[in-house]
């Protein structure tokens, strides 16, 4: 347990935490939407800080991102907690595990050890991944910085929800990040996912501005985000916003957590969506779980 160090003391010891766009208001003894930070006696605490739930040395390609160390293997771990409820999340087990205050799950692992494990692995990259690391950012930004002092890179897997609080302190230490753009509707975010769309499209232009590597996935999910509309808006903000050079993984959904019975997505919307990003002269387009 840390004290969080993105948030505003308020009366009566409520606490409205800085690290995400969901800006929590949080009551005392009460968490946040993620799970993850507790309001103790007006003092706001990351209750993740140090205590991964999982690590693996994964090829960086499963990220995915195809154009940053291409062929090389990644360190890999996350935290409990996340602070989206994605309806098709495929690691909800660990991603929704702390809500809504469950006792935190997970080993103790410091931010040396981290740098320690992935020099001695031979990865020249530490990957923040698995849920959000977002939601862990004390514990990551930590081991960024000691990464970048042992010369390692930094990967980000991640929603994109961030607040601008939150990208001023990792965008120095951040060298590359796969981000999520799961829908091009504010509908289809507040629905299925408890969050929208706005912040996370104004976090990509603001991560690609920055010059850290940006490759972008969208899961494309039967009756949620496959019509030809949406499809062409992502493909056209990808272009226009983020560059023709910008990799779009463009990935198949299986079945998961609260929508088992939802259609495997046809490899022909796949091939669809990747047509409509060749339309608009998109580089890379790779089709992902086929």
């Amino acid at each position: 347990m840390k004290e969080a160090i993105l948030y505003q003391r308020l009366k009566d010891d409520r606490v409205r935490c800085l690290v995400c766009n969901h800006h929590c208001l949080i009551e005392p003894n009460q968490r946040g939407i993620c799970g993850t930070r507790e309001n103790q006696n007006g003092t706001l605490y990351s209750l993740v800080y140090g205590q991964a739930i999982s690590e693996a040395i994964d090829p960086v390609e499963k990220k995915p991102l195809f154009h940053f160390l291409p062929g090389t293997v990644t360190y890999s771990f996350a935290t409990v907690g996340c602070n989206f409820r994605c309806r098709w999340c495929q690691n909800w087990p660990i991603s929704q595990q702390p809500k809504p205050k469950n006792p935190i799950l997970g080993y103790k692992l410091p931010p040396a050890t981290i740098v320690e494990r992935a020099q001695a692995s031979r990865c020249p990259s530490i990957s923040y991944t698995y849920t959000e690391p977002t939601i862990f950012l004390e514990y990551a930004l930590e081991t960024m910085k000691l990464a970048h002092q042992n010369g390692l890179k930094n990967i980000w897997v991640s929603n994109g929800y961030m607040s601008n609080e939150t990208l001023k302190l990792i965008l120095p230490y951040l060298d590359a990040a796969n981000i999520d753009l799961k829908s091009f509707s504010e509908k289809t975010y507040q629905t299925y996912c408890g969050a929208r769309l706005k912040p996370v499209l104004e976090n990509l232009i603001q991560i690609k501005k920055a010059n850290v590597h940006l490759e972008v996935t969208t899961l494309v999910i039967p009756g949620v985000n496959d019509s030809e509309k949406e499809l062409t808006q992502i493909a056209q903000f990808i272009a226009q916003k983020l560059g023709q050079d910008t990799p779009w993984h463009i990935s198949r959904f299986f079945p998961a957590f609260l929508m088992e019975d939802t259609p495997i997505t046809p490899k022909e919307t796949l091939q669809n969506a990747a047509a409509i990003g060749k339309k608009y002269q998109l580089k890379y387009l790779y089709l992902g779980n086929v």
